[in-house]
């Protein structure tokens, strides 16, 4: 009996052994437990009186739950507006479509370009580890290329078809993307995608990227928590430029944006993704904007500054492309 108490002591003690502490956003223990502290405040889908911007919420496949809000600004009875589709960040393990950041965020720009958003509700890890992610945004895109809803089939221009995405949205977009090339029978027609402080990684420092192991190991470790089955950094679905990556000239689109911040750990990421896009022979245009003094994902999280109003005027201008 003493054995048995103090194996169950040990137990006790290993669940709440820590493997990674990201402060104020989440912790990961060594039992494979996620603690999130941000993203779980979810607000309605309405009409919004400050941009009348209405919103819903749409179920696509009820086998796995995942749905998309629509975003719908005052529009003619006979208008065509371009479309976004909008993944949100977090890490693969954060967010939804209804957090208020997202939510604020795609009404701004649904009424500023104006467009009809849907933004996507993936399902997270680690309950759905990647590639979860990338098989509902997936379902999501072809979900808007068969006009299921009247906001769609009455109002879309499916030959402004844009994808965006913040962080881990960033990553989810690239791959999208390159689906679409590699699906084309699926008839996902895509204009142009912007990448907003992408979440890519890899084992080698590039540029002045930061050498400390701890923090090489904690970003690796987050990576490994919500993709289990990743060979590592240099698993192309972290690292686009890694050795056995898809080529970027597959890219789906004809624009493509990329934006990063100066005070972002991985900015040297985003930056090296766009050189590598300028050498592989895609026949698009590609254009990168860094932000100075800011940090990852400023203008969601004080959208109000000067900076954030500059990065959605940025967007806006970039989804009115013809």
């Amino acid at each position: 009996m003493a054995s048995t108490a103090a194996n169950t002591a040990a137990s006790a003690d290993d669940s709440e052994e820590i493997e990674v502490d990201v402060p104020g956003f989440f912790r990961i223990y060594k039992d494979g437990r996620l603690l999130r502290f941000i993203g779980t405040d979810k607000l309605p889908a309405a009409l919004d009186p400050a941009t009348s911007v209405d919103s819903k919420d749409i179920t696509i496949d009820p086998t796995t739950g995942v749905s998309v809000r629509l975003y719908l600004p005052p529009v003619a009875a006979d208008q065509k507006l371009p479309v976004l589709v909008y993944f949100h960040g977090g890490a693969f393990c954060l967010e939804s479509s209804a957090s208020p950041a997202y939510h604020r965020h795609l009404n701004s720009l649904s009424a500023l370009t104006p467009l009809i958003g849907v933004s996507v509700d993936y399902r997270l890890a680690p309950e759905h580890p990647v590639p979860a992610a990338y098989e509902d945004s997936w379902t999501a895109l072809r979900w808007v290329f068969s006009l299921p809803d009247p906001w769609l089939s009455d109002h879309a221009d499916l030959n402004r078809v844009f994808l965006a995405g913040d962080s881990a949205g960033a990553n989810i977009a690239h791959h999208m993307a390159l689906r679409a090339r590699e699906e084309s029978a699926a008839g996902v027609i895509i204009k142009g995608v912007a990448l907003i402080h992408p979440y890519f990684w890899g084992s080698e420092p590039i540029g002045s990227e930061s050498t400390d192991p701890a923090i090489r190991s904690i970003i690796e470790k987050i990576w490994q928590f919500v993709c289990p089955n990743s060979t590592g950094p240099d698993d192309p679905r972290i690292n686009p430029l890694a050795v056995d990556a898809p080529n970027l000239a597959s890219l789906a689109c004809d624009q493509l944006l990329v934006t990063v911040a100066e005070k972002d750990t991985i900015k040297h990421r985003g930056k090296a993704y766009y050189e590598k896009l300028k050498q592989s022979g895609w026949e698009g245009k590609a254009e990168l904007v860094e932000t100075p003094d800011s940090e990852h994902v400023f203008h969601l999280f004080n959208p109000d500054t000067d900076k954030a109003k500059e990065m959605t005027k940025l967007l806006v201008d970039f989804f009115n492309k013809e």
